[in-house]
């Protein structure tokens, strides 16, 4: 049974020192955020698919966790091709999670219950069926021909047709498709349902800011998670990528979309034109972009583009260098996720930027699989270890439905079938087509699969130990997972030693020491040590030092030698905790008095 040592707070503990680290900061600094994958949270109709009257049953239990915001996945009309990020239709909703009236039911659940909510904001492509682009693709002379980005065939020497350039998609293969009837290609950097708007058309943008911002922004949705946002200003000229990968067509084209020469002039002017007007929250999914420098221009308040980003340093640790897939599982170290976690941590210290703290969402495999254990003995210790990290580190914080329970990774024994997202089912058939059904490789690309997918993260949520854990009544969309009938949220409330009433304790004492938690600097020690990671947070003289072993053996710890003073045990996820001992995945917060 584990402990948790969670004192009363006194006026002393809360009083922040200055006021550049004062408590009484902007709401979503302070706030914790809950994400929700709406077709996997919990079905209300029986046809196994989440719904939003599903959210709206459980919108109690979410305010229970302590948590201050609700993201919710998009909702959008959508042909669903990538689950709702391919919109049909920004001003309605996908038939299966319900109608307009249930989504303005479900903002106002949320205010009444004093939490706010962030959509995504889907923007750098629509679905092919959106209407925009039914008309696009009707004619070369159709006024909205230049809301998306069309370019005529390259030809070989022989005649042979081949696309404008060779970007490989975010999914494989060309990131151009044909279109017969105009006789051009069309650029999508995802799917091939999946076109890219063009950002460089002042119309589209301004349509964007109508349809897909102000209109929800009026319907009380308290901010945007920012999909792809530094994707939509594109090299000009969009010139071939160098050859990285000599067997394929395709290469990655990261430098040559991604932070394009435009990208800060269209966020300063989302900003100005619509943002401004509001009290919103944005946060935006920054990938490609490891330089510190880079990041902050995003979200330096003096910049006004964006409050915070999601930086991909940890979250990427162990994927492949050129395909996410190309990799073995675990091929991280600790002195990885340290340093990764440095960048993000250190973006704030002494900047006018901020941070976001997060190890899981929809596009990530489960955090306990790929960062800590998910064997049966340690899965809720080290669950409870990656929670203390987590509430420990500056910036608002995120949570993905179900890592309050501690889901995991789907098992090591189901078939590629299980597998629906596009990405990871592309991937497979892409290594089978080059490899002729080399059964090494396609071993080793159903291994990487099973570690990383984005399958991982939408399997149905866990809510009890009836059939199909209490997500639906009907045939879920996805395979419930095996471990639901002890995996659950009904049995963890039950429990009050269960990683999800340490994360509501959590919560509780993150807000109780904002200074230091939520705002303080960072600093790691023993950066090299490759099962313990050491680090302090600071405001003025007040400290905070956390202790975690990532690791399934016992580990030695000191204090370090610059840490003065009395370590008052906060937090500790294993009972009788020895000062000079770490127990495996052992985690500990301490103030130093």
């Amino acid at each position: 049974m584990a402990s948790f040592v969670h004192k009363a707070v006194s006026s002393a503990d809360t009083t922040c020192q200055t006021e550049a680290t004062s408590c009484n900061k902007t709401w979503w600094k302070n706030s914790t955020v809950y994400q929700i994958y709406p077709s996997s949270f919990k079905d209300s109709s029986g046809d196994g698919i989440g719904d939003i009257p599903g959210i709206i049953s459980c919108l109690d239990y979410i305010a229970s966790l302590g948590v201050d915001i609700i993201w919710l996945c998009p909702m959008y009309d959508s042909p669903h091709v990538d689950n709702g990020y391919d919109v049909a239709d920004y001003e309605n909703i996908y038939a299966p999670y319900g109608t307009l009236a249930d989504m303005v039911a479900f903002i106002d659940g949320c205010h009444d219950r004093g939490m706010r909510i962030i959509i995504d904001l889907v923007v750098n492509h629509t679905s092919d069926q959106h209407e925009w682009f039914k008309e696009s693709r009707s004619s070369v002379d159709h006024p909205k021909r230049a809301w998306y980005i069309w370019k005529p065939a390259r030809y070989t020497k022989n005649g042979h047709r081949k696309p404008p350039n060779n970007w490989r998609s975010y999914f494989g293969g060309s990131a151009w498709q044909w279109d017969e009837h105009t006789q051009e290609y069309y650029l999508h950097l995802f799917a091939p349902e999946q076109p890219d708007l063009n950002w460089e058309n002042e119309q589209t943008r301004n349509e964007v800011y109508k349809s897909a911002m102000e209109f929800w922004l009026y319907k009380g949705v308290d901010g945007f998670r920012i999909d792809t946002v530094n994707l939509y200003s594109k090299t000009p000229g969009l010139p071939d990528a160098p050859v990285v990968d000599a067997s394929s067509d395709w290469q990655s084209a990261v430098a040559y979309h991604c932070n394009g020469p435009r990208m800060h002039e269209y966020l300063q002017e989302m900003n100005a034109k619509v943002l401004s007007r509001f009290d919103c929250m944005t946060v935006g999914e920054l990938p490609s972009t490891p330089d510190q420098a880079k990041v902050l221009q995003y979200v330096s308040a003096k910049e006004k583009q964006l409050n915070m980003v999601f930086q991909f340093d940890v979250v990427d640790l162990g994927q492949g260098r050129d395909q996410k897939y190309d990799t073995d599982p675990l091929s991280w170290t600790l002195p990885d996720l340290k340093a990764a976690l440095l960048r993000s941590q250190g973006l704030i210290s002494g900047t006018d930027g901020w941070t976001t703290a997060f190890l899981e969402n929809h596009d990530q495999a489960r955090s306990i699989s790929r960062f800590a254990s998910d064997d049966e003995e340690y899965r809720e210790r080290s669950g409870k270890m990656l929670a203390i990290m987590l509430a420990a580190l500056s910036g608002t914080l995120f949570i993905y439905q179900g890592q309050e329970i501690g889901m995991i990774n789907m098992p090591k024994d189901w078939d590629i079938d299980e597998y629906k997202d596009v990405e990871s089912s592309n991937y497979f058939r892409s290594v089978s087509e080059r490899t002729h059904g080399d059964q090494g490789a396609l071993s080793r690309a159903l291994t990487a699969v099973q570690h990383l997918a984005r399958d991982h993260a939408r399997l149905p949520m866990q809510w009890d130990e009836s059939p199909n854990a209490g997500f639906t009544t009907g045939t879920p969309w996805m395979r419930t997972h095996d471990a639901y009938k002890h995996i659950n949220v009904k049995s963890a409330l039950a429990d009050k030693s269960s990683l999800l009433h340490f994360w509501k304790n959590l919560l509780s004492l993150r807000k109780g020491y904002a200074d230091l938690l939520i705002y303080g600097d960072f600093e790691i020690y023993d950066m090299e040590n490759v099962n313990v990671f050491t680090f302090a947070k600071a405001t003025g003289s007040r400290i905070a030092l956390i202790a975690l072993n990532f690791s399934a053996d016992f580990q030695t710890w000191s204090k370090p030698e610059d840490i003065e003073g009395h370590l008052d045990l906060l937090v500790s996820n294993v009972p009788s905790s020895k000062t000079s001992m770490l127990a495996p995945w052992e985690g500990r917060l301490y103030y130093v008095k």
